[in-house]
């Protein structure tokens, strides 16, 4: 059976104000490409399918673009599971009618939790969907007591093991943070005070375990001698700490006996994001910077004097300037360094206030004229002065 395993779209987030709905787009047509191309038994997407509980219109037109085009126009079957940023009982609203459409979506945590069995030549395959399991509302299900995130996943998982019919093909579906994985800067916590980690070894004797929440693509080992956890990972770069990063879907083959091998499928951004770094004059010189117009970039300045301006005159360069930065080193001045007004000439204040704006140095003629208007304002101060102090 092959299929294809992506997460974490968020759809409808924003990147530093900037609405992403565009770039989603550009890259789910990619995995329609894809599914077309490689032709999947069924698509998995392991949760985050919303940025948030109550998407804004455009990222609900967008998914409900993509199922219909992935599951009526190409029929291909396609199982979505809610993530921490999904609201459950909107996302699987209308969920019994869309699965005779061949789309299932699982929003709560249910017992038993039903597969959904998808055939190939070799027979049939299990899929277990787990959505995100607060364990508030694991309590709900469950009778037994379940104390946070670990307890919660390793009761749901062995209820399901026990239910699964011997020497059947399966294959898990969850949202989780398992131990081990690497995060990055664009996840939310899944608890407050606490890491709302699961134990790998939860997920032992399922073939394959499709995970999301992670925007890392890695995969785990739910015992030693096997590797069967995987993220795919989101599918842009969600915040600047995963520059270097390549964005994807996994195509899985598995065999008969559960046995499987993958290929990464990349997913091509429509804005590269880029992170750079060095002095205003460099910066704006532009000669040796590989940055495309229109990629999205985070700057951080070296220098260690203040640039009037800086950003608007940096975004006449980079267009989708999100993020402006300081390095340590130039963000404060140290106080000896700093020059004391009170024993500084209004002359030698607009010298610096000039080379400041110009990088360049006032020149003999334009000091002249500046010398001749400080000289007036003097003039007009002192006779408002004496004026003042002569009037009854």
């Amino acid at each position: 059976m092959r299929f294809i395993h992506t997460a974490d779209w968020h759809l409808g987030r924003q990147f530093h104000g900037r609405s992403l709905v565009e770039d989603q787009s550009f890259v789910l047509n990619q995995l329609i490409e894809c599914a077309k191309d490689q032709k999947p038994d069924v698509i998995v997407v392991a949760g985050d399918i919303y940025d948030r509980a109550i998407p804004p219109p455009d990222a609900v037109e967008l998914l409900d673009e993509v199922l219909s085009k992935l599951a009526i126009d190409l029929g291909i079957p396609t199982v979505l599971i809610a993530g921490n940023h999904d609201s459950p009982k909107r996302l699987q609203f209308a969920s019994r009618l869309l699965a005779k459409s061949k789309l299932f979506v699982a929003g709560n945590v249910k017992s038993p939790c039903l597969p959904i069995e998808i055939a190939d030549a070799y027979g049939k395959v299990s899929i277990y969907p787990v959505p995100f399991s607060e364990p508030a509302f694991v309590r709900l299900v469950f009778p037994e007591i379940v104390l946070d995130h670990d307890s919660a996943m390793k009761r749901i998982l062995a209820d399901i093991r026990q239910a699964h019919p011997h020497g059947l093909r399966s294959i898990v579906m969850a949202h989780a943070f398992v131990a081990g994985g690497t995060t990055s800067e664009s996840e939310r916590p899944l608890s407050v005070g606490g890491t709302g980690m699961v134990d790998a070894s939860h997920f032992s004797g399922f073939d394959y375990v499709a995970l999301g929440h992670l925007h890392r693509p890695q995969s785990l080992f739910a015992a030693p001698e096997k590797e069967t956890l995987f993220y795919s990972g989101s599918i842009l770069k969600y915040s600047f700490d995963e520059v270097g990063q390549e964005k994807s879907v996994r195509v899985v083959d598995m065999d008969a006996t559960g046995q499987f091998t993958s290929q990464i499928f990349p997913l091509k951004p429509k804005h590269e994001v880029h992170r750079i770094t060095g002095s205003f004059a460099n910066l704006t010189a532009a000669v040796q910077i590989d940055v495309a117009k229109d990629d999205y970039v985070e700057i951080t300045l070296e220098d260690d004097r203040p640039i009037l301006n800086s950003r608007n005159r940096l975004s006449e360069i980079y267009p989708n300037l999100m993020c402006m930065k300081r390095t340590e080193s130039s963000a404060t001045v140290p106080s000896h360094n700093r020059p004391d007004v009170r024993k500084t000439t209004d002359l030698e204040l607009f010298r610096s206030f000039y080379k400041s704006v110009t990088d360049t140095d006032i020149d003999v003629q334009q000091e002249a004229f500046l010398i001749q208007v400080l000289e007036q304002m003097d003039q007009q101060q002192r006779e408002t002065g004496n004026s003042e102090s002569t009037a009854p």
